[in-house]
């Protein structure tokens, strides 16, 4: 049988028309990445409740060149509440990855069909939803603030948060829903992310004294915790969120740190809060170094501004980043807390405090003598990952 043939001006015609085909979905790709070619960075702010996240958070929600949101998943556990954390760690990861990807179509399971950028969780302490395009509130180099964004961009289309995302070079979300490393391995290794963790602990005995500043609103996360089937828990005199707060931070470290896997390497750091608190700005600059970002000199101000405010903040304050004294916050646990509650907490934080770098207090004199430093030098036990630091991750 003869095949038919086809003229050279047809065969050229096709080939032609392939090749545009191929220019136009590579340039639809390309459009679809910040500034044309360049490669997004993610960054997981990887953290518990009460641990200074909320002010991590804004450290990188002002940076100009940052798309944040604050605890998407969120949502998930909103949704799936009779779920535990280990049974819903997979629905958050994926949650997570779509986000990362700028697919906001992964809320449709858990968001109002009609919807506004407002029906997402926290969505006003992010500057970049108050900001072009989806809003006009604060330009992109501007210090955003929360009540003025939601009173001007609460109404704006929720579609425009594909939009914005994927027009910044970092996406930078913070999550307290992951208890170990493990779960984040795939997103870790997949080649369509480009992933920096940020692991941020702070002393549990300071996370105790704000959670229960903060007792109502952990409820429903608690009873998720622990694995309640839907039961809220606002009391818990046997300190057993905290205890499994403290484990997982032990989980996540001793999997980063001790033989971790090859692609890890650079890709995690462990930050204390106290460190912050000490020395913001040497901390801070370090941090946007790990993530590929720049300290600007408006930025450098307002964290001056946001860490050096008067006295430890007051309780309607507890989920809001506003200006205070840093180091004061980190200590406040010293007055406050009875030394009973200390004693239990170091009991079940044991290896948490050992591994994170926080001295024990024997005793109520301890406890108030400020002069008695409870942050533990970074000795060689405690590795520190970086993006250039040299260390191997193996």
């Amino acid at each position: 049988m003869r095949l038919p043939r086809f003229s050279s001006v047809f065969v050229l015609s096709l080939l032609i028309a392939q090749t545009c085909i191929l220019v136009f979905l590579v340039s639809r790709q390309m459009s679809l990445s910040p500034a044309g070619s360049r490669e997004h960075v993610h960054v997981l702010v990887l953290s518990s409740w009460r641990s200074g996240s909320s002010f991590v958070g804004q450290l990188f929600s002002q940076h100009p060149d940052v798309f944040y949101l604050m605890e998407p998943a969120w949502h998930v556990w909103d949704a799936l509440s009779q779920g535990s954390a280990p049974t819903l760690h997979m629905a958050v990861r994926d949650l997570i990855r779509s986000v990362f990807l700028c697919d906001m179509d992964v809320f449709d399971a858990y968001l109002p069909w009609h919807r506004n950028i407002s029906d997402l969780f926290q969505w006003a302490v992010s500057r970049a939803l108050c900001s072009p395009p989806v809003c006009n509130a604060f330009g992109r180099g501007k210090i955003s603030n929360e009540e003025v964004c939601k009173t001007l961009c609460a109404t704006r289309p929720f579609s425009l948060a594909r939009k914005s995302c994927n027009s910044y070079s970092h996406i930078v979300l913070k999550e307290v829903r992951f208890f170990n490393l493990q779960v984040l391995y795939p997103l870790l290794s997949d080649p369509a992310l480009n992933l920096r963790i940020v692991h941020l602990v702070r002393d549990p005995r300071a996370v105790l004294r704000s959670r229960e500043q903060a007792a109502k609103a952990l409820a429903r996360d608690n009873g998720i915790v622990l694995g309640t089937n839907g039961t809220w828990v606002e009391v818990d005199p046997r300190l057993r969120v905290v205890s499994e707060v403290c484990r997982s931070h032990v989980r996540i470290a001793e999997a980063a740190l001790h033989k971790p896997p090859p692609f890890l390497q650079d890709r995690y750091r462990l930050v204390r809060y106290e460190d912050l608190a000490r020395d913001p700005l040497t901390e801070i600059r370090e941090l946007y170094a790990f993530t590929g970002l720049r300290l600007t000199p408006q930025l450098q101000t307002w964290i001056h501004n946001i860490t050096h405010g008067s006295g430890p903040g007051a309780r309607r304050e507890a989920f809001k980043t506003s200006s205070r004294d840093a180091l004061n916050v980190s200590q406040a646990w010293r007055h406050t807390l009875p030394f009973a509650k200390i004693q239990r907490v170091q009991e079940l934080c044991a290896g948490a405090l050992k591994l994170l770098g926080y001295r024990p207090v024997h005793s109520r004199l301890e406890q108030r003598d400020l002069s008695l430093d409870l942050l533990l030098p970074r000795g060689p036990s405690f590795k520190w990952a970086s993006s250039t630091d040299g260390q191997s991750g193996s």
